[in-house]
Order: C-alpha cells, then sequence, then structure tokens
C-alpha cells in the first residue's frame, strides 16, 4: 500500500551514501600505523553504520575499556576526516530517488549518528542532484538513535507530522528510532548488514533491495 509522504528521511552511511570505501581506508591505515596487517574490505564493510568503536572492535579485537584504544579511534577519525569522501559516493539509483523528490517538491533531510564534524564536511563534498532541506547529526540532540528524538526534531524543522516523514536506514537502531518517532520506515537491504542481522525481524514498513525501489513509494 502506498504510503502518504510529504517528506523522506535519511540515515547517512548505508543508506543514503555508500561510505565503507573511505571507512574501510582509514582503518586499514590505523591498523598499519599500529603495527598490525591490513583487513580485506569485505571484513570491513559490514560494521561501517556502526561507526569508530566498532571499526576498531573489527580491526583489532578490542574493547572501549582496553588501553590504547581510543588512541586508535582517535587516529582512524583523524585519517578518515582528511580523506573524507575519496571513494565515497550515493549508491547507485540513490541520485535518480533524489532528482524524483526535488522535481516532486518532497523535502528531505539526513538523520543520522554521525557527529556533525564529520557529517558537514562529507555532505558539501558530496555531489548532490539538489540540496537536502535537514541535517540532524549525532551530536545535534541530546540523544542518539535509537532515541526517536533525532528524528523528531527532524520532522520539526520540516514542519512535518512524523507520520508523514518515511525514514530510511540500514540498521536495527534506525528501524527501532523511526518507529518511535511515529514514522513508516523503510530498510536498506543494500546497506550495511552484518551476518548476524536479521531484518526480517526489524517490522520495518518497507523493505528496499536498492535504492530505485523508493520511487514506487512517492
Amino acid at each position: 500500500m502506498k504510503p502518504a509522504i510529504d517528506c523522506l528521511l535519511f540515515d547517512l552511511d548505508g543508506t543514503l551514501a555508500d561510505t565503507a570505501p573511505d571507512l574501510a581506508h582509514a582503518l586499514n591505515r590505523t591498523l598499519e600505523h599500529f603495527g598490525r596487517q591490513p583487513l580485506p574490505f569485505e571484513k570491513i564493510r559490514p560494521v561501517v553504520s556502526h561507526g569508530g568503536i566498532a571499526l576498531i572492535r573489527r580491526g583489532f579485537a578490542m574493547e572501549p575499556q582496553d588501553e590504547g584504544f581510543e588512541e586508535r579511534r582517535l587516529h582512524l577519525l583523524d585519517v578518515y576526516l582528511k580523506n573524507i569522501c575519496r571513494h565515497t559516493r550515493l549508491f547507485p539509483g540513490m541520485d535518480q530517488v533524489l532528482e524524483a523528490l526535488c522535481r516532486k517538491g518532497i523535502p528531505w533531510g539526513i538523520v543520522t549518528n554521525k557527529p556533525a564534524w564529520l557529517t558537514d564536511p562529507l555532505m558539501q563534498a558530496l555531489p548532490m542532484p539538489c540540496g537536502t532541506e535537514v541535517i540532524i547529526s549525532g551530536d545535534t540532540c541530546e540523544h542518539r538513535k535509537p532515541h526517536p528524538q533525532p528524528l523528531v526534531h527532524a520532522s520539526t524543522l520540516l514542519a512535518t507530522p512524523p507520520e508523514r516523514c518515511l525514514y530510511v536506514g540500514d540498521a536495527e537502531r534506525d528501524i527501532e528510532a523511526g518507529k518511535a518517532a511515529g514514522m513508516p520506515t523503510a530498510c536498506a537491504l543494500f546497506g550495511y548488514l552484518q551476518e548476524d542481522d536479521r531484518p526480517e525481524e526489524w517490522q520495518a514498513d518497507f523493505d528496499l533491495e536498492r535504492p530505485q525501489d523508493l520511487l514506487a513509494l512517492l
């Protein structure tokens, strides 16, 4: 059933943009810096949506409370910031979706857990067919996803009731946050799902095999 949608909100990493190549580069340079061998890309990609902590866990088999964890995380983020849009691109077909939103006059925005000091330069560097109406980063609000506050804040800025905003994400926390905010949700199956993820259990309203699947919902 086609929902009544007045705006679209997207997660960033693994949903709107394929950031995995640049984040994998940052992790592998960090591994080399600390005397480790780089990892193959396919070992890194599934954890990219979960940020620097997950990347250091994957690369070094360390936990945040371990000595040296924070040093490695900060080094990774520094490398990433300096190389933030070398190979990052919109997912194939996402440009068609954004162009359709622009033609139809449907506003769209970003709600991500990425901090603003990384979100803003990435969004400025990433070629877009049209501009976003709102960007909510992980440090914009008091709470981050899976708390609904960032999504509710985005809908308020867009002057659109949550039930008429579709939130698209590739992680369980995205679907959880969208549902808690009272929004219809769509799961980006083309994103960075891990082997043990069970998206069929997340109860998203829609599953997307590719970005273009959104066109049928507009």
